[in-house]
C-alpha cells in the first residue's frame, strides 16, 4: 500500500487553494483544439467537494441564460491552469443540492463575514 500512495503522491497538486462548499470560485481550464491551446473560466459556486487522493473531485454550479450548469473537475487534474477564489459563502451544509431548485435571489450564497 505505501507503493500505491507514493505513487499517488507524485501526482497530487499543492497549487491549489482551500476552498469548501458555498464559496464562488474561478476554474481556468486548459482546453486543447486541433494544434491550438486557450484557457477557458468557469465561475460559479462549489456545491460539492469529494475529497481523496487523485480520485477527488469538486463540482461548481453556475446559471447561464437561465439555465444552470454543473460541472464536475478532477481536483488534481492537469487541464485545470489555476483556481481563484472569488468570494466565500456562509453556509451550514457540506452538500449544496437545494440550491438546484431555487431560481432568481432565493438561490444566492450570503458572504461570510470577516471581521
Amino acid at each position: 500500500m505505501n507503493i500505491i500512495k507514493k505513487i499517488e503522491g507524485e501526482h497530487l497538486r499543492l497549487d491549489l487553494p482551500k476552498f469548501k462548499s458555498g464559496d464562488t470560485i474561478k476554474v481556468h481550464l486548459r482546453i486543447v483544439e486541433g494544434e491550438k491551446e486557450r484557457i477557458q473560466v468557469f465561475q460559479g459556486n462549489v456545491i460539492r467537494i469529494h475529497r481523496g487522493t487523485t480520485g477527488g473531485t469538486f463540482t461548481v454550479r453556475k446559471v447561464s441564460d437561465g439555465v444552470g450548469v454543473e460541472r464536475v473537475f478532477p481536483l488534481h487534474s492537469p487541464f485545470i491552469d489555476r483556481v481563484e477564489m472569488v468570494t466565500e459563502g456562509r453556509v451550514r451544509r457540506s452538500r449544496l443540492y437545494y440550491l438546484r431548485e431555487l431560481k432568481g435571489k432565493a438561490a444566492r450564497i450570503k458572504p461570510k463575514n470577516r471581521f
